[in-house]
Protein backbone atom coordinates (compact mmCIF):
# COMPACT_ATOMS: atom_id res chain seq x y z
CA UNK A 1 0.00 0.00 0.00
CA UNK A 2 2.39 2.14 0.76
CA UNK A 3 4.49 1.84 -2.53
CA UNK A 4 1.23 2.55 -4.49
CA UNK A 5 0.37 5.58 -2.24
CA UNK A 6 4.19 6.74 -3.69
CA UNK A 7 3.89 6.06 -6.98
CA UNK A 8 0.33 7.96 -7.21
CA UNK A 9 1.35 10.73 -5.43
CA UNK A 10 4.42 10.57 -8.37
CA UNK A 11 2.05 11.07 -10.67
CA UNK A 12 0.21 13.76 -8.80
CA UNK A 13 3.95 15.63 -8.65
CA UNK A 14 4.23 14.80 -12.43
CA UNK A 15 0.67 16.34 -13.32
CA UNK A 16 1.22 19.30 -11.17
CA UNK A 17 4.59 20.26 -13.10
CA UNK A 18 3.11 19.55 -16.62
CA UNK A 19 0.17 21.87 -15.97
CA UNK A 20 2.52 24.47 -14.13
CA UNK A 21 4.75 24.40 -17.59
CA UNK A 22 2.06 24.25 -20.19
CA UNK A 23 4.54 25.78 -23.13
CA UNK A 24 7.15 23.43 -22.33
CA UNK A 25 4.94 20.68 -22.26
CA UNK A 26 3.59 21.77 -25.54
CA UNK A 27 7.29 21.36 -27.14
CA UNK A 28 7.53 18.25 -25.47
CA UNK A 29 4.46 16.78 -26.71
CA UNK A 30 5.32 18.15 -30.44
CA UNK A 31 7.85 16.37 -30.71
CA UNK A 32 6.96 12.79 -29.66
CA UNK A 33 4.09 13.76 -31.68
CA UNK A 34 5.68 14.05 -34.92
CA UNK A 35 8.02 11.01 -33.95
CA UNK A 36 4.80 8.37 -33.18
CA UNK A 37 3.16 9.84 -35.91
CA UNK A 38 5.87 9.02 -38.66
CA UNK A 39 6.84 5.64 -37.25
CA UNK A 40 2.94 4.81 -36.75
CA UNK A 41 1.85 6.47 -40.07
CA UNK A 42 4.70 4.22 -42.01
CA UNK A 43 3.58 0.82 -40.27
CA UNK A 44 0.03 1.58 -41.17
CA UNK A 45 0.66 2.24 -43.98
CA UNK A 46 3.01 -0.26 -45.13
CA UNK A 47 0.21 -3.12 -43.13
CA UNK A 48 -2.55 -1.79 -45.15
CA UNK A 49 -0.86 -1.97 -48.14
CA UNK A 50 0.18 -5.54 -47.32
CA UNK A 51 -3.70 -6.18 -46.83
CA UNK A 52 -4.57 -4.78 -49.97
CA UNK A 53 -1.80 -6.88 -52.25
CA UNK A 54 -2.59 -9.64 -50.31
CA UNK A 55 -6.50 -10.04 -50.48
CA UNK A 56 -5.97 -8.94 -54.30
CA UNK A 57 -3.32 -12.30 -54.64
CA UNK A 58 -6.34 -14.21 -52.24
CA UNK A 59 -8.89 -12.58 -54.99
CA UNK A 60 -6.98 -14.87 -57.81
CA UNK A 61 -6.96 -17.64 -55.78
CA UNK A 62 -4.80 -20.06 -54.01
CA UNK A 63 -6.18 -23.16 -55.23
CA UNK A 64 -6.13 -22.19 -58.72
CA UNK A 65 -3.53 -22.49 -61.72
CA UNK A 66 -3.74 -19.58 -64.12
CA UNK A 67 -2.04 -21.85 -67.75
CA UNK A 68 -0.86 -18.98 -70.16
CA UNK A 69 1.81 -18.15 -73.05
CA UNK A 70 3.86 -15.86 -70.06
CA UNK A 71 5.08 -16.76 -67.25
CA UNK A 72 4.45 -14.04 -64.11
CA UNK A 73 7.75 -14.38 -63.31
CA UNK A 74 11.19 -14.91 -64.31
CA UNK A 75 12.55 -17.95 -64.20
CA UNK A 76 14.09 -19.76 -61.22
CA UNK A 77 18.09 -18.15 -61.17
CA UNK A 78 17.30 -15.39 -64.35
CA UNK A 79 17.45 -11.86 -62.86
CA UNK A 80 15.66 -10.40 -66.26
CA UNK A 81 12.48 -11.26 -67.94
CA UNK A 82 13.81 -13.30 -71.23
CA UNK A 83 10.27 -12.41 -73.23
CA UNK A 84 12.02 -13.91 -76.26
CA UNK A 85 11.79 -17.27 -75.20
CA UNK A 86 8.08 -16.88 -74.87
CA UNK A 87 7.13 -14.84 -77.99
CA UNK A 88 6.83 -17.49 -80.52
CA UNK A 89 4.98 -19.61 -77.75
CA UNK A 90 1.44 -21.09 -78.75
CA UNK A 91 -1.64 -19.55 -77.04
CA UNK A 92 -3.76 -21.68 -75.08
CA UNK A 93 -6.73 -22.96 -76.83
CA UNK A 94 -10.33 -23.81 -75.51
CA UNK A 95 -9.88 -27.35 -76.80
CA UNK A 96 -7.26 -27.35 -74.04
CA UNK A 97 -9.50 -26.40 -71.48
CA UNK A 98 -12.44 -29.32 -72.37
CA UNK A 99 -9.17 -31.90 -72.06
CA UNK A 100 -7.43 -30.49 -68.74
CA UNK A 101 -11.34 -31.20 -67.05
CA UNK A 102 -11.54 -34.40 -68.62
CA UNK A 103 -8.44 -36.20 -67.93
CA UNK A 104 -7.08 -34.05 -64.11
CA UNK A 105 -8.34 -36.37 -61.18
CA UNK A 106 -7.96 -33.62 -58.93
CA UNK A 107 -9.28 -30.69 -61.22
CA UNK A 108 -13.09 -28.95 -59.88
CA UNK A 109 -13.53 -26.10 -62.88
CA UNK A 110 -12.11 -24.84 -65.59
CA UNK A 111 -12.48 -22.09 -67.70
CA UNK A 112 -10.68 -20.29 -70.54
CA UNK A 113 -11.17 -16.68 -70.86
CA UNK A 114 -9.75 -14.28 -72.93
CA UNK A 115 -10.38 -10.33 -73.22
CA UNK A 116 -10.55 -7.26 -75.59
CA UNK A 117 -11.48 -3.85 -75.43
CA UNK A 118 -14.18 -1.69 -77.80
CA UNK A 119 -16.84 0.82 -77.01
CA UNK A 120 -19.82 -0.28 -75.71
CA UNK A 121 -23.60 1.29 -76.14
CA UNK A 122 -27.10 1.34 -74.73
CA UNK A 123 -28.94 3.75 -76.54
CA UNK A 124 -27.80 7.61 -76.41
CA UNK A 125 -25.40 6.45 -73.61
CA UNK A 126 -21.34 5.21 -74.42
CA UNK A 127 -18.68 4.09 -72.50
CA UNK A 128 -15.49 3.59 -75.02
CA UNK A 129 -12.56 1.27 -74.18
CA UNK A 130 -14.52 -1.02 -72.68
CA UNK A 131 -13.08 -4.47 -71.45
CA UNK A 132 -15.25 -7.50 -73.14
CA UNK A 133 -14.07 -10.62 -71.12
CA UNK A 134 -15.01 -13.67 -73.23
CA UNK A 135 -15.29 -17.16 -71.56
CA UNK A 136 -16.66 -20.51 -71.23
CA UNK A 137 -19.40 -21.46 -69.01
CA UNK A 138 -17.98 -22.31 -65.64
CA UNK A 139 -16.58 -18.68 -64.97
CA UNK A 140 -19.02 -17.80 -61.99
CA UNK A 141 -18.08 -21.16 -60.43
CA UNK A 142 -14.57 -20.77 -61.00
CA UNK A 143 -14.21 -17.13 -59.86
CA UNK A 144 -17.36 -17.26 -57.09
CA UNK A 145 -18.94 -14.29 -58.50
CA UNK A 146 -22.30 -13.45 -57.32
CA UNK A 147 -25.02 -12.06 -59.49
CA UNK A 148 -26.98 -8.95 -58.23
CA UNK A 149 -29.94 -8.89 -60.84
CA UNK A 150 -30.91 -11.17 -63.56
CA UNK A 151 -29.05 -14.33 -64.30
CA UNK A 152 -26.27 -16.53 -65.38
CA UNK A 153 -25.62 -17.89 -68.92
CA UNK A 154 -27.37 -21.81 -69.08
CA UNK A 155 -24.96 -24.47 -70.34
CA UNK A 156 -26.82 -24.51 -73.68
CA UNK A 157 -26.44 -20.32 -73.96
CA UNK A 158 -22.86 -20.58 -73.39
CA UNK A 159 -22.15 -23.71 -75.62
CA UNK A 160 -24.19 -22.48 -78.39
CA UNK A 161 -22.88 -19.11 -78.50
CA UNK A 162 -25.86 -16.98 -77.79
CA UNK A 163 -26.08 -13.40 -78.00
CA UNK A 164 -26.51 -12.53 -74.32
CA UNK A 165 -24.34 -10.66 -71.90
CA UNK A 166 -23.68 -10.05 -68.11
CA UNK A 167 -22.54 -6.38 -66.99
CA UNK A 168 -20.29 -5.38 -64.42
CA UNK A 169 -21.56 -2.90 -61.76
CA UNK A 170 -19.85 0.25 -62.69
CA UNK A 171 -20.84 -0.10 -66.50
CA UNK A 172 -24.23 -0.60 -64.90
CA UNK A 173 -24.27 3.30 -63.49
CA UNK A 174 -22.56 4.92 -67.03
CA UNK A 175 -24.74 3.14 -69.48
CA UNK A 176 -28.61 2.87 -67.55
CA UNK A 177 -28.89 5.71 -65.09
CA UNK A 178 -31.11 4.18 -62.76
CA UNK A 179 -32.70 1.92 -65.33
CA UNK A 180 -32.93 -1.97 -64.54
CA UNK A 181 -30.52 -3.69 -67.64
CA UNK A 182 -31.73 -6.35 -67.49
CA UNK A 183 -33.92 -7.83 -70.63
CA UNK A 184 -32.41 -4.53 -72.36
CA UNK A 185 -30.50 -4.65 -75.43
CA UNK A 186 -26.50 -2.87 -75.82
CA UNK A 187 -24.68 -2.66 -79.07
CA UNK A 188 -21.32 -4.21 -78.16
CA UNK A 189 -18.90 -3.19 -80.51
CA UNK A 190 -21.34 -2.79 -83.13
CA UNK A 191 -22.64 -6.09 -82.36
CA UNK A 192 -26.31 -6.32 -80.18
CA UNK A 193 -26.85 -8.42 -77.21
CA UNK A 194 -29.18 -8.83 -74.74
CA UNK A 195 -28.52 -8.20 -70.95
CA UNK A 196 -29.38 -11.19 -69.30
CA UNK A 197 -27.94 -10.83 -65.64
CA UNK A 198 -25.73 -8.01 -63.76
CA UNK A 199 -22.50 -9.00 -61.19
CA UNK A 200 -22.47 -7.29 -57.68
CA UNK A 201 -19.88 -4.63 -56.95
CA UNK A 202 -16.52 -6.05 -56.22
CA UNK A 203 -14.32 -3.06 -56.59
CA UNK A 204 -10.84 -3.07 -58.23
CA UNK A 205 -7.94 -4.89 -57.28
CA UNK A 206 -4.22 -3.78 -57.66
CA UNK A 207 -3.85 -5.12 -60.66
CA UNK A 208 -6.35 -2.70 -62.05
CA UNK A 209 -9.00 -5.38 -62.90
CA UNK A 210 -12.31 -5.70 -61.85
CA UNK A 211 -15.93 -7.20 -62.65
CA UNK A 212 -17.30 -3.77 -61.76
CA UNK A 213 -15.83 -2.39 -65.07
CA UNK A 214 -16.40 -5.18 -67.52
CA UNK A 215 -18.73 -6.74 -70.31
CA UNK A 216 -19.12 -10.60 -70.15
CA UNK A 217 -20.31 -12.41 -73.08
CA UNK A 218 -19.88 -16.06 -74.27
CA UNK A 219 -16.77 -17.10 -75.84
CA UNK A 220 -18.54 -18.78 -79.03
CA UNK A 221 -20.27 -15.60 -79.40
CA UNK A 222 -16.70 -13.52 -79.23
CA UNK A 223 -15.64 -15.59 -81.93
CA UNK A 224 -18.00 -13.36 -84.70
CA UNK A 225 -15.88 -9.96 -83.21
CA UNK A 226 -12.57 -10.72 -82.46
CA UNK A 227 -9.94 -13.33 -84.19
CA UNK A 228 -8.61 -15.20 -81.07
CA UNK A 229 -7.38 -18.80 -82.13
CA UNK A 230 -4.49 -16.94 -84.78
CA UNK A 231 -3.87 -13.94 -82.36
CA UNK A 232 -2.40 -13.59 -79.08
CA UNK A 233 -5.20 -11.94 -76.78
CA UNK A 234 -4.14 -13.23 -73.21
CA UNK A 235 -5.35 -16.35 -73.85
CA UNK A 236 -5.65 -17.75 -70.45
CA UNK A 237 -6.58 -21.57 -68.89
CA UNK A 238 -7.86 -21.15 -65.19
CA UNK A 239 -7.75 -24.22 -63.22
CA UNK A 240 -9.59 -24.54 -60.12
CA UNK A 241 -8.60 -27.77 -57.85
CA UNK A 242 -10.78 -29.56 -55.87
CA UNK A 243 -10.82 -28.96 -51.34
CA UNK A 244 -7.70 -30.71 -50.23
CA UNK A 245 -5.42 -31.31 -52.99
CA UNK A 246 -1.88 -30.03 -52.44
CA UNK A 247 -1.09 -27.11 -55.21
CA UNK A 248 2.46 -28.37 -55.87
CA UNK A 249 0.53 -32.00 -56.65
CA UNK A 250 -2.02 -30.41 -58.70
CA UNK A 251 0.58 -28.07 -60.94
CA UNK A 252 2.45 -31.19 -61.34
CA UNK A 253 -0.43 -33.12 -62.71
CA UNK A 254 -1.80 -30.45 -65.01
CA UNK A 255 1.92 -29.79 -66.08
CA UNK A 256 1.66 -33.43 -67.14
CA UNK A 257 -1.44 -33.10 -69.08
CA UNK A 258 -0.67 -30.21 -70.67
CA UNK A 259 2.90 -31.57 -72.13
CA UNK A 260 0.78 -34.44 -73.17
CA UNK A 261 -1.87 -31.99 -75.46
CA UNK A 262 1.20 -30.08 -76.78
CA UNK A 263 2.78 -33.55 -78.12
CA UNK A 264 6.65 -32.24 -76.15
CA UNK A 265 9.19 -34.82 -75.96
CA UNK A 266 10.87 -35.53 -72.67
CA UNK A 267 13.67 -33.63 -72.81
CA UNK A 268 11.88 -30.57 -74.34
CA UNK A 269 11.49 -27.18 -72.64
CA UNK A 270 7.64 -26.37 -71.63
CA UNK A 271 5.74 -24.01 -74.28
CA UNK A 272 3.50 -22.81 -71.75
CA UNK A 273 3.59 -21.11 -68.05
CA UNK A 274 1.65 -22.41 -65.39
CA UNK A 275 1.60 -19.18 -63.03
CA UNK A 276 0.63 -19.77 -59.13
CA UNK A 277 -0.66 -16.80 -57.10
CA UNK A 278 1.94 -18.02 -54.92
CA UNK A 279 4.81 -17.02 -56.84
CA UNK A 280 4.05 -13.96 -56.43
CA UNK A 281 3.41 -14.13 -52.73
CA UNK A 282 6.81 -15.24 -52.20
CA UNK A 283 8.20 -12.70 -53.45
CA UNK A 284 6.34 -9.77 -51.67
CA UNK A 285 7.40 -11.41 -48.72
CA UNK A 286 10.88 -10.15 -49.19
CA UNK A 287 9.71 -6.39 -50.71
CA UNK A 288 7.31 -6.19 -47.23
CA UNK A 289 10.52 -7.59 -44.97
CA UNK A 290 12.46 -4.47 -46.73
CA UNK A 291 9.59 -2.26 -46.19
CA UNK A 292 8.87 -2.59 -42.49
CA UNK A 293 12.70 -2.46 -41.86
CA UNK A 294 12.55 0.84 -44.03
CA UNK A 295 9.74 1.99 -41.54
CA UNK A 296 11.54 1.22 -38.25
CA UNK A 297 14.58 3.33 -39.71
CA UNK A 298 12.53 6.21 -41.21
CA UNK A 299 10.64 6.14 -38.00
CA UNK A 300 13.49 5.65 -35.83
CA UNK A 301 15.04 8.97 -36.39
CA UNK A 302 12.00 10.64 -35.50
CA UNK A 303 11.80 8.55 -32.28
CA UNK A 304 14.55 9.52 -31.03
CA UNK A 305 14.72 13.14 -31.76
CA UNK A 306 11.14 13.46 -29.94
CA UNK A 307 12.97 11.33 -26.88
CA UNK A 308 16.04 13.81 -27.39
CA UNK A 309 13.58 16.87 -26.47
CA UNK A 310 11.84 15.31 -23.66
CA UNK A 311 15.18 14.42 -21.94
CA UNK A 312 16.33 17.64 -22.70
CA UNK A 313 12.76 19.08 -21.03
CA UNK A 314 13.35 16.86 -17.69
CA UNK A 315 16.93 17.97 -17.55
CA UNK A 316 15.37 21.30 -17.20
CA UNK A 317 12.89 20.29 -14.80
CA UNK A 318 15.03 19.10 -12.66
CA UNK A 319 17.70 21.76 -12.58
CA UNK A 320 13.97 24.21 -11.71
CA UNK A 321 12.57 21.60 -9.02
CA UNK A 322 16.40 21.69 -7.04
CA UNK A 323 15.02 23.20 -3.80
CA UNK A 324 11.82 21.41 -3.89
CA UNK A 325 13.80 18.10 -4.81
CA UNK A 326 16.24 18.43 -1.25
CA UNK A 327 12.89 19.65 0.65
CA UNK A 328 11.53 16.30 -0.31
CA UNK A 329 15.07 14.47 0.73
CA UNK A 330 15.15 16.02 3.62
CA UNK A 331 11.55 15.55 4.96
CA UNK A 332 12.31 11.54 4.47
CA UNK A 333 11.43 10.88 0.64
CA UNK A 334 13.40 7.65 -0.54
CA UNK A 335 15.52 7.80 -3.85
CA UNK A 336 13.31 5.58 -5.45
CA UNK A 337 10.02 8.14 -5.01
CA UNK A 338 12.30 10.99 -7.06
CA UNK A 339 13.00 8.39 -9.43
CA UNK A 340 9.61 7.62 -10.00
CA UNK A 341 8.31 11.16 -9.62
CA UNK A 342 10.45 12.17 -12.77
CA UNK A 343 10.08 9.24 -14.77
CA UNK A 344 6.56 9.48 -14.25
CA UNK A 345 6.41 12.56 -15.47
CA UNK A 346 8.33 11.61 -18.37
CA UNK A 347 5.95 8.50 -19.48
CA UNK A 348 3.05 10.96 -19.05
CA UNK A 349 4.43 13.21 -21.30
CA UNK A 350 5.16 10.66 -24.11
CA UNK A 351 2.22 9.12 -23.61
CA UNK A 352 -0.16 12.36 -24.35
CA UNK A 353 2.47 12.83 -27.12
CA UNK A 354 1.48 9.41 -28.44
CA UNK A 355 -1.66 9.71 -28.16
CA UNK A 356 -2.00 12.60 -29.98
CA UNK A 357 0.01 11.45 -32.94
CA UNK A 358 -2.11 7.86 -33.00
CA UNK A 359 -5.51 10.38 -33.13
CA UNK A 360 -3.68 12.25 -35.95
CA UNK A 361 -2.84 8.70 -37.93
CA UNK A 362 -6.64 7.63 -37.25
CA UNK A 363 -7.70 11.37 -38.50
CA UNK A 364 -5.34 10.94 -41.91
CA UNK A 365 -6.65 7.46 -42.14
CA UNK A 366 -10.02 8.02 -42.32
CA UNK A 367 -10.10 11.21 -44.33
CA UNK A 368 -7.10 8.94 -47.39
CA UNK A 369 -9.91 6.18 -47.07
CA UNK A 370 -12.89 8.63 -48.00
CA UNK A 371 -10.97 10.06 -50.94
CA UNK A 372 -9.23 6.76 -52.15
CA UNK A 373 -10.36 3.25 -53.07
CA UNK A 374 -7.49 1.54 -51.52
CA UNK A 375 -9.01 1.69 -47.53
CA UNK A 376 -6.09 2.21 -45.21
CA UNK A 377 -6.79 1.32 -41.58
CA UNK A 378 -4.26 1.62 -37.91
CA UNK A 379 -5.59 -1.86 -36.43
CA UNK A 380 -4.74 -2.69 -32.88
CA UNK A 381 -1.68 -3.60 -33.21
CA UNK A 382 -0.42 -0.52 -34.48
CA UNK A 383 -2.06 1.56 -31.32
CA UNK A 384 -0.49 -1.10 -29.07
CA UNK A 385 2.87 -0.58 -30.61
CA UNK A 386 2.28 3.20 -30.87
CA UNK A 387 1.77 3.32 -26.75
CA UNK A 388 4.38 1.25 -25.88
CA UNK A 389 7.24 2.76 -28.00
CA UNK A 390 5.76 6.02 -26.04
CA UNK A 391 6.01 4.10 -22.56
CA UNK A 392 9.54 3.06 -23.89
CA UNK A 393 10.54 6.27 -25.05
CA UNK A 394 9.32 7.88 -21.89
CA UNK A 395 11.04 5.53 -19.20
CA UNK A 396 14.30 5.85 -21.82
CA UNK A 397 14.31 9.78 -21.92
CA UNK A 398 13.01 10.38 -18.13
CA UNK A 399 16.04 7.76 -16.71
CA UNK A 400 19.33 10.23 -16.60
CA UNK A 401 17.39 13.33 -15.87
CA UNK A 402 15.29 11.47 -12.69
CA UNK A 403 18.64 9.44 -11.46
CA UNK A 404 20.53 13.08 -11.08
CA UNK A 405 17.50 14.12 -9.50
CA UNK A 406 17.87 11.00 -7.00
CA UNK A 407 21.11 11.13 -6.35
CA UNK A 408 21.18 15.19 -5.23
CA UNK A 409 22.25 15.75 -1.82
CA UNK A 410 19.65 17.18 -0.03
CA UNK A 411 21.77 20.17 1.93
CA UNK A 412 22.95 20.88 -1.11
CA UNK A 413 19.92 20.66 -3.41
CA UNK A 414 18.22 23.53 -0.61
CA UNK A 415 20.58 25.80 -0.76
CA UNK A 416 20.47 25.79 -4.66
CA UNK A 417 19.81 29.51 -5.52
Amino acid sequence: MLLLRLILESFSFAGDSLRANKLRTFLSLLGITIGIFAIISVFTVIDSLENYIRSSLNALGNNMVYIQKWPWTPPEGETEYPWWKYLNRPVPEMDEADELVRRSQHTANAVFFFGFNTTVQYENSSAENTEVLATTHDLIETWSLSIDKGRYFTESESHSGAAMALVGSELVDRLFAGVSPVGKEIKVGGHRLLVVGTYEKKGTDMFGTSMDKRIHIPVIYAANMVDFKNRDRGQTINVKSKPGVGKDEFAAELEGIMRSLRRLRPMEENDFAINEVSAISNRFDAFFVVFNLAGWVIGGFSIVVGGFGIANIMFVSVKERTRIIGIQKALGAKKYFILLQFIFESVILSLAGGAVGLFLIFLGTGIFSYVSDMAIAMNAENVLLGLIISVVIGVLSGFLPALSAARLDPVEAINTV
